[in-house]
């Protein structure tokens, strides 16, 4: 891990401690995975969080890889985010493409991803999702990082305490809800579209993106219409847009 400035570090989470209040909970989680990606010198950053009694789905990925990294854990229901969340402790990979714990895991990954990390992040005392990072080289994790991570999703945790003290519980889950509901669209979209015209995750995630932006759309009403329309040409996104 590079070298941390504290002072940059509380700077920053003063910042998104403090930010509007108009700002919702999931902005503020969005800058928070932001800041451990920036501040802490890793290669990519992420976050899941597990509706009520259901499983683990992704909220936060800084970049490509990351989405590649909790994607395929949640296709397969096995990684280190997923054993960090089913254990409530800590769980690191130095290469996880040479761990035997998660044999299937490597193929469905983006090659930039090597070393994995993941700590539970509580509310009430219980786990209800994960912090994640990851190295795009083989990675010893030390007792430093861990603990480093540990603090940081006790600040995200205390985001969600401080969300739902201003907020009412249904609100608050309305939110996550929405973006997790957000994401999912998303990923199916970019699923049919690898399928339909060969492509891969960035390559179909990049056409959507840019038909959205240059359509003055939200990618994820394109999306609900890829999905829709599907059979008569898939929104017209193909590999050279």
């Amino acid at each position: 891990m590079s070298y941390l400035d504290p002072e940059a570090l509380v700077v920053s989470l003063r910042r998104i401690r403090t930010e509007a209040p108009e700002t919702g909970i999931v902005q503020q989680l969005e800058r928070a995975v932001e800041v451990v990606d920036a501040l802490l010198g890793y290669s990519g950053a992420g976050l899941m969080f597990a509706e009520e009694g259901k499983e683990l789905r992704y909220l936060v990925a800084t970049d490509d890889p990351g989405r590649s990294l909790e994607g395929a854990q949640l296709h397969l229901g096995q990684g280190p985010c997923v054993s960090a969340y089913e254990q409530d402790a800590a769980v690191t990979c130095a290469d996880v493409r040479a761990d035997p714990r998660w044999p299937e895991l490597a193929a469905r990954l983006h090659p930039g991803v090597r070393a994995v990390a993941g700590v539970p992040v509580r509310l009430g005392g219980r786990p209800v999702g994960t912090l994640n990072v990851y190295q795009s080289t083989p990675y010893a994790w030390t007792e430093t990082d861990v603990q480093t991570l540990h603090a940081y999703a006790d600040v995200i945790e205390q985001l969600l305490i401080a969300a739902t003290a201003a907020e009412e519980k249904t609100v608050l889950a309305g939110q996550l809800q929405h973006a997790l509901d957000y994401r999912i669209l998303i990923e199916r979209a970019i699923g049919y579209l690898m399928g339909k015209h060969d492509l891969t995750a960035a390559q179909a995630f990049t056409g959507l993106r840019k038909r959205a932006r240059d359509s003055r759309r939200k990618v994820a009403d394109l999306a609900a219409e890829v999905l829709g329309e599907g059979a008569v040409g898939a929104g017209g996104i193909r590999p050279g847009d």
